[in-house]
């Protein structure tokens, strides 16, 4: 299982690639902050987050996690990216990695002719195109997971309030960021992906034996 310390270098590292590789064009470089027995890893500045929970429009909620600049990286194409980690005993308790792209795509789809050579816009200028958020969330507290009803390691999409598709594990950095690089920013991904240090390390698997028999997603390492 990788300690906190090796998560935060793997952040740091990933996100110094993504800047080097001109994928985002704003950064918060991320924090390791230790009390006693607990460690947490998140974004310089990290802010309460209670807002991203609250029934409200999702373009107010992106404009405040930008205001506040609530993010670990700000993608070229406004997309926002968090990636935060907990740890107790150097065991991990909860995760928090959050991809949320811009609302208003408009820019770039109506203009379509000025970014199509560029590889980074080029999975993003169609017009039929619908943004939605992506969660990967984990909580190992026994008061919090149920089993399939509330897997310790799910997927939400859009926000929806119920939707907790399980993940066999633990998601780690390099894991998270390659899954949005490859399926939202693929022409990049393809022309980028040698150039972004890989990470085999991974975290202890988690899913239950009925989680199994539903839809769930795994992967080998």
């Amino acid at each position: 299982m990788p300690s906190p310390t090796a998560v935060h270098r793997q952040v740091e590292k990933l996100t110094a690639d993504f800047v080097g590789l001109g994928l985002c064009n704003s950064q918060n470089f991320p924090s390791l902050r230790v009390d006693g027995d607990f460690a947490e890893i998140s974004y310089s500045g990290v802010t309460d987050l209670s807002f991203v929970l609250k029934n409200q429009p999702y373009r107010d909620m992106y404009q405040e996690l930008v205001e506040t600049r609530a993010y670990n990286m700000l993608m070229v194409d406004g997309a926002i990216i968090q990636l935060m980690y907990q740890f107790q005993n150097g065991e991990l308790t909860k995760h928090r990695l959050a991809f949320f792209p811009s609302p208003d795509l408009d820019e770039y789809q109506n203009n379509a002719e000025i970014y199509e050579l560029d590889e980074i816009y080029a999975d993003i200028v169609y017009r039929n195109i619908i943004a939605f958020p992506i969660r990967f969330d984990f909580d190992g507290r026994q008061e919090v997971y149920q089993e399939i009803h509330h897997p310790k390691s799910h997927l939400t999409l859009g926000q929806y309030k119920n939707c907790r598709i399980p993940v066999h594990v633990p998601v780690t950095p390099y894991l998270f960021l390659s899954f949005i690089l490859r399926n939202f920013y693929n022409t990049a991904f393809k022309k980028h992906s040698e150039n972004i240090t890989a990470f085999k390390d991974s975290f202890e698997e988690c899913i239950f034996p009925a989680e199994r028999s539903i839809f769930h997603l795994s992967y080998v390492n």
